[in-house]
């Protein structure tokens, strides 16, 4: 059985640094573990939604864009940030079609993660999307986004490959791949 252990730090005061409709970055003063005083900073933000689409004949879609703040092209799944007053799935139902324009009547929970527990509070949640019905993507403004559709197993091998460097996709793929091996479909 897990331990859960209490909580060691003790918050003092917070200050907000900067906020946007994205992120807020505090300073936290705290007692450190040790009994130390010491700051800690925290960038909150909304939660992280990470879509898996699963074609019957066991095709996905990736969709690869630059990553401005790692001056980098990325292969990822669907996937982008909650919005106030939106659910999760609601979330997952309009990430997925603005990305790709794909729409899905059966969705599955695969439970969620901490995309960067050192720093941030962001918490990413991963669904499977099956059924699909296609249309046509409406990405955001800030988006230029090119998508691929391709065997599900060639999406985990190119994790298993290093291609993909998302952690979102990673776990989100990885856990598809469970997901599927448990119901006998891998």
């Amino acid at each position: 059985m897990e331990q859960i252990l209490k909580n060691p730090w003790k918050k003092i005061d917070s200050t907000i640094i900067y906020k946007n409709k994205w992120i807020t970055l505090r300073e936290d003063k705290v007692r450190t573990p040790s009994g130390g005083n010491g700051i800690y900073s925290v960038v909150e933000a909304q939660p992280a939604i990470g879509i898996v689409p699963f074609y019957e004949n066991m095709d996905t879609v990736l969709v690869g864009q630059y990553r401005y703040a790692l001056n980098s092209y990325s292969w990822e799944i669907p996937e982008g940030g909650g919005a106030n007053g939106e659910t999760n799935l609601e979330t997952a139902k309009r990430e997925l079609m603005e990305e790709t324009g794909l729409r899905a009547s059966k969705w599955t929970y695969l439970d969620s993660l901490f995309t960067s527990n050192c720093f941030t509070n962001e918490v990413g949640h991963v669904y499977l999307a099956e059924n699909l019905e296609e249309g046509l993507p409406d990405p955001e403004h800030t988006e230029d986004l090119q998508t691929k559709r391709l065997p599900f197993i060639k999406a985990f091998e190119m994790v298993l490959n290093y291609e993909i460097k998302d952690a979102l996709a990673i776990i989100g793929i990885m856990r598809v791949y469970h997901y599927l091996k448990k119901q006998g479909k891998i």
